[in-house]
């Protein structure tokens, strides 16, 4: 871990998202925070130490679920899923899928592993796994004040976590997607997919993979009022909706008209943010995710205050 000292920042952006805004200045006591997200090999100690199941290894409930069939209802997580073609943007489940069986030691399906991706990030973890091995490390979830000022590394106006150029003398400085998603990867990073942490420079606190690769959890609630005065946000690769993974529905939200389900900030970006669709691979980026969805870009990292 790296101690964070405290200090105050400019939080959120008004150049990008609606839901970034407005730009406010906040103070953030000190912490300490993992250098990298967690990873496949943390995740197994975990598991191994404690039997813990995650929730993709769970079957759906009936009782959220009545209209599901039992085959429906197995366990399993979200996958992404290239296409062959350009498709509609605004629909996420062109290139999301739940797949049975996947889980976060068989992130592809039931016949993959985690063999020779140990020291990737950990996927497929909803908000409870990442709370559970947290409180197991003796650890926490960050704060979106504690993840963004983090992310920043010190310099408070730049564009990205390490300059104003995303990729400064062609040099890749996250993973993230090189061409037009979701069709047609570059890879001009060399991954399609996760890399192993610690795959790109450290930023200015000496933190890795505070950008790209996975997104991550915070603790915070997701406020849908936010994005809801500043106008429509464009869905991102993530954003999910009625039909995809677990996510919880119940009354639409009369402000936003999305369902009204429990969702926490994610923040960071992934592999999948790409500059025709989600250009989320900024410290003020922000996103909602329900709690009880997982999916293969989504991961998490600790604190301790």
């Amino acid at each position: 871990m790296i101690r964070i000292a405290a200090g105050s920042f400019r939080m959120g952006s008004d150049s990008h998202y609606p839901e970034e805004a407005p730009a406010r200045r906040r103070s953030v006591g000190a912490f300490w925070i993992d250098i990298a997200p967690v990873t496949n090999r943390q995740f197994a100690a975990f598991v191994a130490e404690t039997g813990y199941r995650t929730v993709a290894e769970q079957a759906i409930d009936p009782a959220v679920y009545p209209d599901l069939s039992r085959d429906e209802a197995g366990p399993g997580s979200l996958v992404f899923e290239k296409t062959a073609a350009p498709v509609d943007l605004s629909d996420v489940s062109q290139w999301w899928t739940f797949r049975h069986g996947v889980d976060w030691k068989h992130p592809l399906g039931p016949e993959t592993g985690i063999d020779g991706i140990e020291d990737h990030p950990v996927v497929h973890v909803a908000y409870a796994d990442a709370v559970a091995f947290a409180a197991w490390a003796g650890k926490a979830l960050p704060t979106e004040v504690e993840w963004e000022f983090a992310a920043r590394g010190g310099a408070e106006g730049d564009e990205f976590a390490w300059g104003e150029e995303i990729a400064p003398g062609g040099k890749m400085m996250a993973n993230y997607w090189q061409g037009l998603f979701p069709f047609a990867n570059q890879m001009l990073d060399g991954y399609e997919r996760t890399s192993p942490v610690g795959a790109y420079p450290a930023n200015g606190y000496g933190l890795l993979d505070m950008i790209g690769n996975v997104w991550e959890w915070t603790s915070d609630s997701y406020d849908a009022g936010i994005s809801t005065r500043a106008g429509a946000a464009p869905r991102s690769c993530c954003t999910t909706q009625p039909g995809l993974g677990r996510a919880k529905l119940a009354d639409t939200d009369a402000r936003s008209g999305e369902p009204d389900i429990a969702r926490k900030v994610i923040k960071g970006g992934s592999h999948l943010c790409a500059e025709n669709h989600c250009r989320r691979y900024r410290p003020p980026a922000r996103q909602a995710q329900a709690i009880d969805t997982s999916t293969s870009h989504i991961g998490f990292r600790c604190v301790v205050r």
